[in-house]
């Protein structure tokens, strides 16, 4: 098509076609393994997502792939919250309030890793594991920095202790007791170290 003046419009470049149904992808893929779960219709993203079947397949062949996308947007978007609290909050506050998030995450997220476990063991969770354990370890030497966070408490032991919680309240009752025993962490944080025995 050519306009009065003989000239072709510009089209946008095939690449950022790509990269913008990638994106819906991902986008329409988190909300609908939301709802159903990692085991979801994947033809039922596409169709939300306004593409066909092959542009899904192409972007992601399998299931596994997909999931692999939306965790990782998932975390790196975890992730980008520290920098965020980093800037406008104290040590302890940015600390405290990544910690909350990270359990809403474990919480909420529990499906997509366990079904990319049971399909991918080695692709994706150590690159996430990594990803998650470095943000911990930075916010925690900030804290440790200023001389509130015990010195004896490092991040794994943190992204254990906040896991462990998202996994035993899992099939709980009691939609509180998450957050109760986050502050009980919370405060052995920036309490006083245990004393060897």
């Amino acid at each position: 098509m050519t306009t009065a003046h003989g000239h072709v419009p510009a089209r946008r470049p095939r690449r950022t076609d790509a990269r913008l149904n990638r994106e819906r992808l991902i986008a329409t893929a988190q909300e609908v393994f939301a709802e159903a779960g990692p085991e979801a219709s994947l033809n039922e993203v596409a169709r939300r997502a306004g593409v066909g079947p092959g542009t899904l397949y192409r972007h992601f062949p399998n299931r596994s792939a997909l999931l692999t996308a939306v965790l990782r947007d998932k975390i790196e978007t975890l992730c980008e919250l520290a920098e965020t609290l980093s800037s406008s909050e104290s040590a302890d506050g940015a600390l405290t309030q990544w910690l909350r998030a990270f359990l809403v995450h474990a919480r909420a997220n529990q499906g997509l890793g366990g079904a990319l476990l049971v399909e991918e063991p080695v692709a994706l969770g150590l690159d996430c594991h990594r990803l998650i354990l470095d943000t911990a370890a930075d916010l925690l030497a900030q804290a440790q920095r200023g001389g509130t966070a015990r010195a004896d408490l490092t991040a794994d032991d943190l992204v254990q202790l906040v896991v462990g919680i998202a996994l035993s309240t899992a099939r709980g009752h009691d939609a509180r007791q998450p957050d109760r025993l986050l502050a009980l962490v919370l405060d052995a944080t920036y309490g006083t170290p245990l004393q060897n025995q």
